[in-house]
């Protein structure tokens, strides 16, 4: 592989100079870059991309830090910031933040392993968000409404669309609507609980101790959680808080020899591409995950341009779809 050296010697000029027309310096002129620029291309050579950053204290890499790397949610989500990450010339990394303090990509956003980061993750706390924000490093979240100088919010409008999923239920004449909720540290999860108490209350109907069981945002958090549901209580619909715990549940009433929806309905959340894929289709609650991520992309990359650099909040609509579940 071709060096720094190989470069000037081939160019017969300095190390020095050669660094300065690589960077596109103005201290080199005319014929002697382009001499430079013939000779890097003749000898393939490529820019250390971590000695650069070493020097400019800038690792030119967004990094995209959550709870779960594995589920059909976050497919589009990461897209969206690729796309825009790649546009502006950087790179992407994905880390997992299980475990916390004690994860990896804990460790990136308090090392400063990355030159921005987005956040959908309730492992990272709001006091390790303070702690890591002293370093002045552009942060997006995308699961809670966190307010400081240099983080900023990028939400979905979860306690609307679930009001909305749930007011649909009650329309279709549903009159006992269970509800599978997301884990007990989840913004998102609480937000679409409260949205779905919204409806409820709005419309006098009762919610029944028991009907309420929470869940781990995963296929066999919602089997369990609808399992212990309806061996207890009679239920005529569930609204789950992920379209991944809806499939659960769908699971675990076809198990009792039932089916969806004549015995049971069930909504989700989220509108994964399964959603339409699975018989019965599931009726649940859309939003732009793409935009999602490419908004929150954009929001980093104009905070290291000093184009934003106070922290605020966007709020990305959501869309009922109605399909064969209820």
């Amino acid at each position: 592989m071709a060096t720094l050296k190989d470069v000037a010697k081939k160019a017969g000029v300095s190390i020095a100079t050669v660094s300065c027309a690589l960077n596109d310096s103005d201290k080199v002129k005319g014929d002697t870059k382009e001499k430079i620029l013939r000779a890097a291309k003749e000898l393939n050579y490529t820019p250390n991309k971590m000695a650069r950053s070493l020097k400019k204290r800038k690792t030119e890499t967004i990094g995209l830090f959550l709870s779960d790397l594995g589920g059909p949610f976050y497919s589009e989500l990461i897209r969206g910031v690729q796309d825009t990450v790649m546009m502006n010339g950087y790179d992407m990394i994905v880390c997992s933040t299980y475990g916390g303090e004690k994860s990896t990509g804990y460790s990136f956003l308090k090392e400063r392993g990355v030159d921005g980061a987005i956040i959908l993750s309730s492992d990272i706390t709001n006091e390790m968000l303070r702690a890591v924000s002293k370093s002045d490093l552009p942060l997006v979240l995308l699961d809670r409404e966190f307010t400081l100088d240099n983080i900023h919010n990028v939400l979905i409008n979860n306690r609307k669309g679930a009001y909305e999923v749930t007011k649909h239920l009650i329309e279709q004449g549903y009159k006992k609507i269970g509800c599978v909720m997301g884990p007990v540290d989840s913004y998102d999860g609480n937000e679409r609980y409260k949205g779905y108490t919204d409806a409820m209350k709005e419309a006098g109907m009762t919610i029944e101790t028991g009907l309420s069981v929470r869940g781990g945002f995963t296929e066999e958090g919602g089997y369990q959680a609808t399992r212990i549901m309806i061996a207890s209580h009679d239920v005529d619909a569930v609204f789950c808080a992920n379209d991944e715990m809806a499939i659960g549940a769908i699971k675990a009433i076809e198990e009792k020899g039932w089916s969806v929806p004549k015995n049971i309905a069930v909504a989700g959340f989220d509108d994964i591409v399964l959603a339409s894929y699975i018989r019965p289709s599931l009726t649940t609650v859309s939003h732009p995950k793409f935009e999602w991520g490419a908004a929150a992309a954009q929001l980093l990359f104009q905070s290291l341009n000093d184009e934003n650099i106070n922290g605020g909040t966007i709020m990305f609509p959501t869309e009922l779809v109605h399909r064969e579940s209820t």
